[in-house]
């Protein structure tokens, strides 16, 4: 063994002098293997096996055939153990360069794991049902407003009894309202919304009840028994995980109700139904002839048969809904339109989505970007290092093995970290009861998001390591060791490498950042958009009367004391009641002015709202024509409405809507024409609404008090309590909320869009900053000496600033001008989204472009102020 290391060390020496180097780099070279030979005999080695180790592990893996014999045949794992090995050791020797890399990694791939995770949960996972591919989603038809999109009971009956394409159709009543159920007995009052079902809903889909049964048929009829099934949050907030609740009655508007079962965690209706909503009550809808003369009220869901095709049954469902409805004229309108469950429920966040994927795509790119430049520069650092292994007889496969273990393993600890992040980001996401958004509580870090993980931090680790890795054997062995004796790094040559990543990096940025721009723009036209009432400063709860008021005369004396109560409360300016806020329910009527006749098939629909006095100045709607309800419109006097200008040009376009008479349930009086209100969502436009005094009408199905006050929303939901319970002692005050609060999650599947792009934007800016000051200091401090020369000549600090200020910008500018191009095709694709504005806003291009502009300039001045200040003497000197 001596003698193979005594002509191994021969030929080392033999070799550096052979490549011009001076004595000065053999005892480098010589002081190198001593001091990883001495770390080895600390630990026990005995000198020879030391040395021996050393030169292995610097990879001598070819020197000598009797040390190549040796060697060559380790085994695969033994081999990557050494690598391993090798790379812990420099990233503890590197720990500040380690710690950068794991953190930006880590960032990057936590958002990569969140937004996998989301759109999994709402693009690529089935919904949680079963066999949820065959479930189909039927409306009537493709317009806004429940009431055009529900189906009568009777036609969803002829059509569930004579199709041939679905093996069961089941539905819900489409009309609940928030807070319909007064949960009262045991513990304070509590609100609680509900949904009734058809009796073979859960079957349908698949939901096995926890505890209990489903529905029995007794249950199912007109005035039948009552019952509840209940949702499991529910039992195990308010019944603390009773298992014998099953069979027990609990009390819901003052009416016992039997306890049915309890469903399973795992089902969440308003997850899938009605985003943004939690239920916690199901209640049977009896299919008969009761409910059918209450009109469109169910939406429907069905399973195909096995084998039978969405097409198939579509063209089915309109051959058989013209059918019905011309054996049926007596009935509404009905025409079937079939979709999959899983396009209706996240369709319209598919474009948002893949829009954020595209988003988490470019700041990888960036990452790697990044990373790969910092490689490249910190193998200046190791230059020497590089040297011994090549002299040493280390292949170019091997030195390749060695840099990628290094890329891969930081990018896995980065993925480690990213994991931790993902969790901590989808806990928060899935638990965001605000945000309109389908499915959003089922995101979590499941298996798929774990190999997820593995993948990126693998492809990661490769991408940013590889580039650094294949230049290093790319130089020969003479050059590279002159070259590191000279205390020069990896050679001027390769500078346009380091170029090109920044080049990508401020390009990647900059379609981020004008794909943000755009949108933000967007979000900020729809936040400026006049919703025709004022949300600020008003706040509405339940009060509905409770079944012991049995006449008009009794309810409507219930409503004049509630309005007297509240108005008299400290800080209430106004109050009024209404059954519809806007953004809330979208009822609709069939409406017609008296005198003309209408085909059927062009029927007028408005929104509907019943309200009493003070209603209109509580929201904030303008009067524009006429006079207000007040509590004179009541029973016995004439019947009255107020119509907004939509409704007016509607009904009787170019003629004065005042004092004309139109039939919207019972024939009435036009009194007054109020502003339109955007009432279905903030983006869509006014539709024709009309306004029926409370006091005039039994059609009521629940009542907000909505008041308009200087309080805090703490504040006023005490004194509302204070003031309400001697009338209304089962009064439940969950339900309290403020307008502001409704038109807040109106917008939030925007809002929620907008805010993880803006933040993936600023962290690609972030990045590519970085990268830019990375460059430019680097090459700064590889040209000390020309800049020396240039000082020592005559050149002063401003041109020399100049200079490195062009050369900053000029690789800024290459950057943008592809990152314009390639936004300029996102842009198009983001069409969809955008409110208000064009895909190539000037001012969302010229604000971004500037933006970069004055990041590179900033980022490109230290570097240049550094260079200005360099003493000529000491930079010559130096080289």
């Amino acid at each position: 063994m001596k003698d193979n290391l005594r002509r191994l060390w021969r030929r080392l020496t033999d070799a550096t002098r052979k490549s011009g180097l001076d004595r000065e780099f053999q005892a480098e070279l010589t002081s190198h293997v001593d001091m990883l030979s001495d770390e080895l005999r600390q630990q026990g080695m005995s000198p020879e096996d030391a040395r021996r180790a050393a030169l292995i592990k610097l990879g001598a893996l070819e020197p000598t055939r009797e040390l190549h014999r040796e060697t060559r045949g380790l085994p695969f794992f033994d081999n990557l153990a050494q690598d391993l090995s090798y790379t812990f050791r420099t990233m503890r020797r590197e720990a500040a360069f380690t710690t950068f890399a794991i953190v930006i990694v880590g960032l990057g791939i936590g958002a990569s794991i969140s937004v996998f995770s989301v759109v999994n949960a709402l693009l690529l996972r089935s919904l949680p049902f079963r066999d949820a591919n065959q479930l189909v989603w039927l409306i009537n038809e493709n317009v806004e407003g429940l009431s055009g999109q529900t189906v009568q009971v009777d036609n969803f009956l002829d059509f569930k009894k004579q199709n041939q394409s679905f093996s069961d159709m089941a539905g819900y009543m489409a009309f609940y309202g928030s807070g319909d159920n007064n949960l009262t007995g045991a513990g304070d009052p509590e609100r609680l919304n509900g949904v009734q079902v058809s009796q073979n809903f859960f079957q349908l889909l698949g939901v096995v009840p926890q505890l209990g049964r489903y529905f029995t048929d007794e249950e199912c009829k007109w005035n039948g028994a009552k019952a509840v099934l209940l949702s499991h949050g529910l039992w195990e907030r308010r019944f603390s995980s009773d298992t014998h609740i099953v069979g027990r009655a609990i009390i819901l508007n003052d009416q016992p109700y039997t306890v049915a079962g309890v469903l399973p965690a795992s089902f969440s209706f308003g997850s899938v139904f009605a985003p943004g909503t939690n239920f916690d009550l199901f209640s049977p809808f009896p299919l008969t002839s009761e409910t059918n003369r209450w009109g469109n009220t169910l939406l429907i869901v069905g399973r195909l048969k096995p084998g039978v095709k969405l097409q198939t049954a579509q063209a089915e469902a309109t051959i058989l809904a013209k059918q019905i409805q011309q054996a049926h004229p007596e009935r509404n309108m009905f025409g079937a339109v079939l979709s999959l469950l899983s396009d209706h429920v996240s369709g319209r966040l598919r474009t948002a989505l893949l829009v954020l994927s595209f988003a988490v795509g470019l700041v990888m790119l960036i990452v790697c970007a990044n990373l790969s430049n910092l490689l490249l520069a910190r193998t200046a650092t190791r230059r020497k290092e590089i040297a011994v292994r090549i002299a040493l007889g280390a292949g170019r496969m091997r030195l390749i093995k060695q840099m990628l273990t290094e890329s891969i393993v930081l990018s896995c600890c980065g993925g480690a970290l990213g994991l931790l992040l993902a969790f901590a980001g989808t806990k928060a996401l899935s638990n965001l009861q605000s945000l309109n958004i389908p499915l959003l509580e089922t995101v979590h870090v499941d298996p798929a998001a774990l190999g997820f993980t593995l993948l990126i931090a693998l492809v990661t680790g490769i991408l940013f390591g590889l580039l650094p890795a294949i230049q290093l054997p790319g130089v020969s062995l003479h050059d590279t060791l002159k070259e590191t004796t000279r205390g020069s790094s990896d050679g001027r040559g390769h500078g346009w490498i380091r170029n090109a990543l920044v080049i990508s990096e401020v390009a990647f940025a900059c379609v981020l950042l004008i794909g943000a721009g755009l949108l933000i723009r967007s979000f900020l036209r729809v936040l400026d958009i006049d919703l025709g009432f004022h949300p600020e400063r008003t706040a509405a709860l339940r009060i509905d009367p409770g079944p012991k008021y049995t006449t008009r005369e009794q309810v409507n004396t219930y409503y004049n004391e509630a309005l007297r109560r509240a108005k008299e409360i400290p800080g209430v300016e106004v109050a009024g009641l209404t059954d519809s806020l806007p953004l809330g329910k979208n009822r609709t009527w069939s409406v017609e002015a008296v005198g003309h006749i209408y085909p059927r098939e062009e029927m007028h629909l408005a929104f509907v709202h019943i309200i009493s006095d003070g209603y209109f100045q509580t929201m904030g709607i303008p009067l524009r024509a006429g006079r207000d309800l007040t509590e004179r419109d009541t029973v016995g006097t004439a019947p009255v409405i107020v119509i907004n200008e939509s409704m007016a040009r509607d009904l009787w376009p170019g003629e004065n809507a005042l004092g004309k008479k139109m039939k919207g349930g019972p024939e009435r009086q036009v009194v007054g024409i109020v502003g339109d209100v955007h009432h279905l969502s903030v983006e869509l436009g006014a539709g024709s609404e009309m306004y029926i005094p409370v006091r005039q009408t039994g059609d009521v199905q629940s009542v907000d008090l909505v008041v308009r006050t200087s309080l805090a929303p703490a504040d006023l939901a005490g004194a509302i309590r204070a003031a309400l319970t001697p009338m209304a002692p089962n009064l439940a005050m969950n339900e309290f909320r403020t307008l502001q609060t409704m038109v807040d999650r109106s917008v939030s599947p925007r809002r929620f869009i907008v805010t993880l792009l803006g933040a993936f934007a600023l962290f690609a800016l972030l990045l590519a900053s970085l990268g830019i000051y990375g460059v430019i200091s680097y090459s700064v401090s590889q040209r000390s000496k020309e800049i020396g020369i240039r000082m020592a000549l005559g050149a002063s600090a401003g041109d020399l600033q100049r200079r490195i200020l062009l050369q900053t910008l000029g690789l800024a500018a290459a950057g943008l001008f592809l990152g314009v191009g390639a936004a300029i095709v996102l842009g198009r694709s983001l069409r969809g989204l955008l409110y208000g504005i064009t895909a190539t806003d000037p001012l969302t291009f010229l604000a971004i472009l500037t933006l970069l502009a004055l990041v590179a300039g900033a980022a490109g001045y230290f570097p240049a102020r550094r260079a200005s200040k360099i003493d000529p003497m000491v930079a010559l000197r130096a080289n």
